[in-house]
């Protein structure tokens, strides 16, 4: 493979020492672009631009032509894939966001599906993870990820989006065997899938938990950060010569940083609502922290902008192990040259704490 021109992103993870602090953006591909939407356009819909390997490649490419800055790419596909090879049927409303043609409610549901295999059942995944990784030629490190077990698993019960996820809590409570067997099977799939990800060359992962925050601290550490864990423990480590950092980043998982950083990863994705040099003092040397700033700054005035990438880089502090990003992903009305400012600013900012 090729050598890396850039690897400010995984040396920071592993809290080598860096020239500046890295940057990259949760849905840097995204609708945001015009680009993105005119792929999107000439793919049809969102699904067929996801199993496109050509069009997988094309516009996680887009960011990184329009935004020198970027220092990772991340591969364009959706975290309900491994539902949709268990058999659930995924399928996007306009407007209404993800659904799933089945539902699983019963015990006997889940031991019914299967355990998919990442190149069979998800090979269009790990067509893009290689036709990426050759388009790259070495720009950038690639970024795989997955859904969260317990994230994936609110999908499959609620049969797609959920505010008060109802029905996934009260199988939680009601029949804890049938939750406990169902991430049990996710666990194992989401391994099986990051380490397909990082045999066709995704040179670090991230494990999105979006919804992990919604649980109450008991039922997380039993019902999300277990089966993270587990994940973690079963990942390959390296590869290609080097080291594969993890990331794990639970939305909303502020109360429980220190939890999550012995649960085996190499960093912590970081929401908007904590204070990033809290969280490091907190967690100390065992993970690098990678965040926060509010997405909806990207909103305001490039100036302001400037100033809160400049507060938070302020308050991390001097030193490596800080992978700048938002707190969650871009969303879609976001100015462009906002995002742009954004980047600049976090490079130049940043030389100063790593002197």
């Amino acid at each position: 493979m090729t050598a890396l021109k850039n690897d400010r992103f995984l040396r920071a993870l592993l809290k080598q020492p860096v020239d500046v602090t890295p940057v990259w953006m949760m849905r840097q591909a995204g609708r945001y672009l015009p680009e993105y939407r005119a792929s999107r356009a000439n793919a049809g819909d969102f699904m067929s631009l996801c199993m496109n390997p050509e069009f997988a490649c094309e516009v996680t490419m887009q960011p990184l032509d329009r935004y020198p800055q970027l220092d990772a790419a991340i591969l364009f596909s959706d975290i309900l894939t491994i539902p949709d090879a268990m058999g659930q049927g995924l399928y996007f409303e306009t407007g209404e966001g993800p659904r799933f043609k089945k539902v699983v409610s019963t015990l006997a549901d889940i031991e019914a599906l299967p355990i998919p295999d990442p190149h069979k059942d998800l090979g269009y995944v790990m067509d893009a993870v290689s036709t990426i990784r050759r388009e790259l030629n070495g720009r950038v490190p690639l970024i795989g990820f997955s859904g969260s077990p317990w994230t994936l698993a609110t999908y499959m019960v609620e049969g797609g989006s959920s505010k008060d996820f109802r029905k996934t809590k009260a199988m939680l409570y009601d029949n804890p065997q049938a939750m406990h067997l169902l991430l049990d099977k996710l666990a194992q799939s989401v391994t099986s899938y990051l380490n397909g990800q990082i045999m066709a060359g995704a040179q670090a992962v991230q494990i999105f938990d979006t919804w992990g925050g919604n649980l109450s601290a008991a039922a997380y550490q039993e019902f999300s950060l277990a089966y993270m864990r587990k994940i973690v423990n079963g990942l390959i480590r390296e590869h290609e010569g080097r080291k594969v950092p993890v990331i794990m980043f639970t939305k909303g998982g502020g109360l429980w940083l220190e939890s999550i950083a012995d649960a085996g990863a190499d960093a912590l994705g970081l929401d908007w609502t904590c204070d990033i040099g809290e969280a490091r003092q907190r967690v100390g040397n065992r993970v690098a922290l990678q965040g926060n700033m509010d997405p909806t700054v990207l909103y305001a005035k490039p100036e302001a902008i400037r100033t809160e990438v400049g507060r938070i880089l302020a308050s991390y502090g001097k030193g490596t192990g800080h992978v700048f990003n938002l707190g969650h992903g871009i969303t879609p009305e976001v100015n462009p040259e906002h995002a742009g400012a954004f980047l600049r600013a976090v490079h130049e900012l940043s030389a100063q704490y790593h002197e």
